[in-house]
């Protein structure tokens, strides 16, 4: 039987996505009254006599044949409808607290928003205080309760489950110090989505179990050789329980991806990884590279501690934090050389981009403080949008005063292959493009990025020059680890940054290197691993080569 809850439940809906689209808000405002009366009815309306339904309390004859339209099909067309004509992650912001449907009105239609993934990442952009309606306070509120929502999802980022898994590893060996604890699975080899955290163990089953349900975890799985929970987090942990024998050859067989694991067969017992691949002659193979098979060990690979400076970040100028002059302190305060500042550019209005006139006022303020440092440089850039038509946001004019170009893409991501091919291409043959910022546009576990043709622009990237960014932010990776490996075969350079939005916002920096490991990138082929001295050199080598 269909309730009152439930048929409430349709009308707050509908008015909600009236709301959302604009329409009559007459009509609104009378289906949330109608949810509000339906609620405090004292009898079902599915046992009511349907001739009586337009006579009760807040019911009209209109309200009425929408009631007996969901008790006849169990929906209701008008709200099909509307659902229909609603994407998907904005009907799923109406679960984050704190968003009524005017406001998730401003995100869709005027940021351009579609999912809360978007929606959190504006956020560490102070993308939304631009608008009316969005001041910090509610800006915070918002990326709170956002976190709150996504941390019961299923699947977690890399970055978010990190200090977690740290934290249980910590408490695993402090409780059982005699056993052997080795992370093992997706987290171990640095995988950018993490479905669930494992771990090799001595320990049995049978002592696992105990000790997590008094901690409030639910046990998931018990066999004679695993055990798997969960707790509050809603993280799955999931433990290979085996003996110090085979203790080696069960931290290999968890930490491969299946393709490698295939080619390679299940190796004989061993007590340590080592003597796996003592086994078969083979040098040692890290486990962030056992996911294709044949991979070969890569000798002097990046490494956190060889990134020399700050490649792409933003300031108060457009929708950083931070000052500029906050920044290079913190980059001078971690050891660094250089900062490359990229504010947005002019048709970024939403992220106040820099008009002509505000560029050359930043650039007079970036020369003042350059003639103050000693040791230490500001890069004068841009992360100009990449427009519609793939020209970049500026006159050739201005493009010639910046030390460098970062290239991206911002807005009407919704393209086929062939227009964001187009414009992509266009824009890497724009002499003045120095690097392609977050070549897809994506955001994991929000937005998939539009399609490429990666072969086609790592190809063209080479042949003009362009260097492709690693966006460091946990939410980008883009570019995709896996094509690495292709854009260091067309010797094409890559660059670690970490889009920077605060000062926080350096340590992202860590993921994009442990991203780039996976696809075999050394420091020698990272712009942000180079010296102050080497990165100014290789920026004159492009000038000079692309004749500007």
């Amino acid at each position: 039987m269909i309730t009152n809850y439930q048929i409430a439940d349709v009308f707050e809906l509908l008015s909600k996505l009236m709301d959302i689209h604009g329409e009559n808000a007459f009509k609104s405002k009378s289906y949330a009254a109608a949810a509000f009366q339906i609620e405090k009815l004292p009898l079902q309306l599915a046992e009511t006599d349907p001739n009586r339904i337009a006579g009760l309390k807040g019911i009209g004859e209109s309200t009425a044949q929408k009631i007996k339209e969901i008790l006849q099909t169990g929906s209701l067309q008008v709200l099909n409808d509307l659902v229909a004509r609603t994407p998907s992650g904005i009907l799923e912001m109406l679960s984050i607290k704190g968003l009524g449907p005017k406001k998730i009105a401003t995100i869709w239609k005027e940021m351009e928003i579609e999912s809360i993934g978007e929606l959190l990442y504006a956020c560490r952009e102070n993308r939304l205080m631009l608008f009316k309606g969005f001041g910090q306070k509610t800006q915070q509120n918002v990326a709170e309760a956002i976190s709150f929502y996504l941390q019961h999802k299923d699947i977690h980022l890399y970055a978010d489950v990190e200090s977690y898994a740290l934290s249980i590893h910590k408490t695993l060996e402090q409780q059982f110090p005699n056993a052997a604890w080795h992370s093992t699975g997706a987290f171990r080899r640095q995988l950018e989505i993490i479905p669930e955290l494992e771990w090799v163990t001595t320990l049995s089953p049978s002592e696992l179990q105990p000790f997590f349900e008094a901690n409030n975890f639910t046990t998931q799985e018990n066999t004679t050789t695993r055990y798997a929970c969960k707790g509050p987090e809603n993280v799955l942990l999931r433990f290979h329980c085996t003996v110090p024998e085979t203790l080696g050859s069960t931290l290999f067989t968890t930490s491969c991806s299946e393709s490698f694991l295939e080619e390679w067969g299940i190796p004989a017992p061993a007590a340590t990884e080592a003597e796996v691949f003592i086994q078969r002659g083979l040098p040692f193979l890290p486990p962030y590279l056992r996911e294709t098979p044949g991979s070969n060990p890569v000798e002097n690979i990046l490494e956190p501690s060889d990134i020399r400076g700050i490649i792409h970040c933003h300031s108060n100028w457009s929708d950083g934090s931070n000052t500029v002059e906050e920044l290079v302190g913190e980059a001078q305060r971690l050891g660094l050389e250089y900062l490359v500042l990229s504010d947005h550019s002019r048709s970024a209005f939403y992220a106040n981009g820099l008009s002509a006139e505000r560029v050359l006022q930043q650039h007079l303020h970036v020369n003042e403080l350059n003639g103050r440092l000693k040791g230490f440089r500001i890069f004068k850039s841009i992360e100009s949008d990449i427009l519609n038509d793939g020209s970049l946001d500026y006159d050739d004019e201005l493009l010639a005063q910046f030390d460098l170009v970062i290239a991206s893409v911002h807005s009407n991501l919704k393209m086929t292959e062939e227009k964001a091919m187009q414009r992509l291409m266009r824009a890497i043959e724009n002499p003045y493009t120095t690097i392609l910022g977050h070549p897809t546009g994506r955001l994991l576990l929000s937005r998939s990025g539009y399609p490429l043709d990666h072969r086609t622009i790592i190809d063209a990237c080479a042949a003009n020059l362009v260097a492709i960014e690693i966006n460091a932010h946990p939410r980008r990776l883009d570019l995709d680890w896996r094509w690495v490996s292709y854009a260091l075969e067309k010797g094409v350079y890559l660059s670690v940054n970490p889009d920077a939005h605060a000062l926080s916002g350096f340590d992202d920096t860590r993921f994009g290197v442990l991203a780039a490991q996976k696809g075999g990138l050394t420091p020698d082929r990272n712009l942000s691993s180079f010296t102050l001295v080497k990165l100014e050199q290789y920026l004159l080598d492009v000038r000079k080569e692309k004749g500007i």
